[in-house]
């Protein structure tokens, strides 16, 4: 069967994190999977039915792992394509898994090109390309083999749910998020784990779209799923995600309680991008419950700098300084929150619909403050619009409000 099923059992191992000893079990020493790995040995019907039960894959498509120059290829690409992403490369993760996903096709290892075309939508998701990541996806949600697995479903459904947050269309999100969540929690971790990134998703948008009774109800299910065996960064972002939920309900003390529990067990040498991104959400729902104290600024200020070291795409750098913009207006510093809004408005279109809208809302109010009333009437007018383009009837009647208000005077 020749170097490349070894190669490839190799990589499967690795990627599931598992030794060659919890590979082998009690049926295969370390030492005899180390023989396959090295093309040592060859693998008999039966070892080959065993390790794809191990490993999760279909006997037949674990069987084709053959000698092949282009088989060969594939690994090579599949393997850069994921280190490109632990490195956070996500732009050469996209072309090592795009390229590694055309030959599987054409070897006909389906299995093997829906694995690179899910990295790749992926890392363009990370990259900031949310509709390219969102066409890519569609691909995968209407092939077969995802029609097939729930695993598989939940899997695409979460990140489709996540592309069209991070676009604005709450509406989708929800709708791809209740889907994946429908789907269950799985017997595996990693579908576990993809089920609870569903759920958080789906509160995500659920609660941008002004249906905070709704994200509440989900948040008791995350909270249940916290337990003493809970990875603490899993633990972390569960905590965080119920803070948001609590402070946009104006709960502040629980928000304030949850956000405490997320600081302590999220880590930044755990993953950076995520710990950036913490920092930010909870300034962010800090500051709109009007939470003005040394803590928020210091989250602002974490959030600047754990985003200058990941390297923020446009639309964070923009949604960082929307921090900083509200931190100045709350201050009463006007002139600066103006000149970063009058900065951030000149590239709205970086922006998803609703934080476009944020950021019209803010400079309306601010506006207001310094008196120059017809160029808040304008703002307000385009918060509105950019509001329900996003599906977010709630924050379009605040923004409503605001120009009646402004009217009457």
């Amino acid at each position: 069967m020749g170097s490349s099923f070894g190669e490839r059992l190799k990589q499967e191992r690795l990627s599931r994190n598992l030794t060659q000893a919890e590979l082998g079990g009690e049926l295969y020493s370390s030492s005899y999977i180390s023989l396959l790995e090295n093309a040592h040995r060859e693998p008999t019907t039966e070892i080959i039915e065993e390790l794809a039960r191990r490993l999760e894959l279909a006997p037949a498509s674990v069987a084709q792992w053959n000698q092949a120059p282009q088989a060969s290829e594939c690994l090579r690409l599949s393997l850069c394509a994921q280190q490109s992403w632990d490195t956070r490369d996500y732009l050469g993760a996209v072309t090592s898994a795009q390229a590694a996903a055309e030959l599987a096709c054409a070897d006909g290892d389906t299995v093997s090109w829906w694995k690179m075309t899910f990295l790749a939508a992926n890392a363009l998701l990370r990259h900031g390309d949310h509709a390219e990541a969102a066409a890519t996806l569609g691909k995968l949600l209407r092939h077969s083999l995802t029609i097939d697995s729930d695993a598989l479903s939940l899997r695409a459904q979460q990140v489709m749910a996540a592309a069209m947050l991070a676009q604005g269309a709450l509406p989708e999100a929800i709708t791809h998020a209740t889907l994946a969540v429908e789907i269950g929690s799985g017997d595996s971790a990693e579908e576990y784990g993809s089920y609870l990134m569903a759920l958080q998703t789906l509160i995500g948008a659920l609660t941008e779209a002004g249906r905070l009774d709704e994200a509440w109800a989900h948040t008791v299910v995350l909270a249940d799923s916290v337990s003493e065996t809970t990875p603490a960064q899993m633990a972390g972002e569960i905590h965080w995600v119920i803070g948001n939920v609590a402070f946009i309900r104006q709960d502040v003390s629980t928000g304030l309680e949850h956000h405490a529990q997320a600081a302590q067990l999220l880590s930044p040498t755990a993953d950076l991008s995520r710990w950036a991104q913490f920092n930010k959400a909870t300034a962010w729902v800090r500051l709109m419950a009007g939470v003005v104290e040394p803590a928020t600024l210091q989250a602002i200020e974490r959030s600047e700098l754990a985003h200058s070291v990941v390297g923020a795409t446009v639309a964070e750098t923009l949604e960082v300084s929307l921090l900083r913009a509200r931190w100045h207006y709350l201050t009463g510093e006007l002139p600066q929150a103006l000149e970063l809004l009058d900065s951030i408005e000149a590239q709205c279109e970086q922006l998803a619909p609703h934080i476009a809208g944020d950021t019209a809302l803010l400079l309306g109010n601010t506006l207001e403050a310094c008196s120059r009333h017809d160029q808040a009437l304008d703002a307000y007018r385009k918060a509105q619009l950019r509001y329900q383009h996003a599906g977010a009837a709630d924050r379009a009647g605040v923004a409503a409000e605001h120009l009646a208000q402004l009217h009457a005077v």
